[in-house]
């Protein structure tokens, strides 16, 4: 599948999020909220627009990723930024094609290039290890209550970037959804329906993990 990556146009934007809204909707659970932390994450002071990229198949886009500013702060109480990207989403008629995999891939070496430290996210460890990710147990970092989850996952973009890490994964305000912003934004959309899946399931023991 012949694909091309570049960044996103501004009036591709609200193609993104009608991707992204298809691509997660009832995977984690009934509906979806990636659509509005997309669309949140680029009007806000966290959001790197050099690292907003799609994927195009014969001049359409099928795939996107975003990054955000974040950071670790440390047990001195010295800060140190890195980034986190999400969602990626990729339309279900071309999932499983390695559409995600070079999103991933090509913007982690375009923020490296960006002199960008280190990437942490949340996200299926038996996936991302493939990128390089670890868990952040193995950096000593945290989530905001001082525990490990299992999904938490960091890698360095640099040598020895993470080597002094240890401390609190700070997120920001740009990934926080009130409920009814949910609602409003939905009305946008084209309706569809909720649903109860396998996957779900799945991602609701994944998440409860802590190492």
């Amino acid at each position: 599948m012949e694909i091309h990556l570049k960044p996103c146009a501004k009036a591709e934007q609200r193609q993104t999020e009608e991707i992204t809204r298809e691509a997660f909707w009832n995977v984690y659970v009934p509906g979806c909220s990636e659509h509005l932390l997309l669309h949140r994450l680029r009007n806000s002071p966290q959001f790197i627009p050099e690292l907003d990229f799609v994927a195009l198949h014969e001049g359409k886009v099928v795939g996107c990723i975003a990054y955000a500013r974040t950071g670790i702060i440390r047990q001195n109480g010295d800060k140190l930024p890195v980034i986190t990207f999400g969602p990626v989403g990729v339309i279900p008629t071309c999932q499983h094609r390695g559409i995600g995999s070079r999103l991933i891939v090509e913007t982690l070496q375009k923020a490296a290039a960006l002199g960008h430290r280190a990437v942490l996210i949340y996200g299926d460890p038996a996936y991302y290890e493939r990128f390089g990710f670890m868990t952040s147990k193995h950096y000593g970092i945290t989530n905001r209550e001082g525990r490990y989850p299992a999904a938490l996952l960091a890698k360095g973009l640099i040598p020895g970037a993470l080597a002094d890490a240890a401390g609190i994964f700070d997120e920001g305000d740009a990934y926080s959804l009130p409920p009814d912003d949910l609602d409003q934004f939905d009305q946008t959309f084209p309706q569809k329906e909720k649903a109860i899946t396998e996957t779900q399931r799945q991602f609701e023991e994944m998440a409860g993990r802590y190492l």
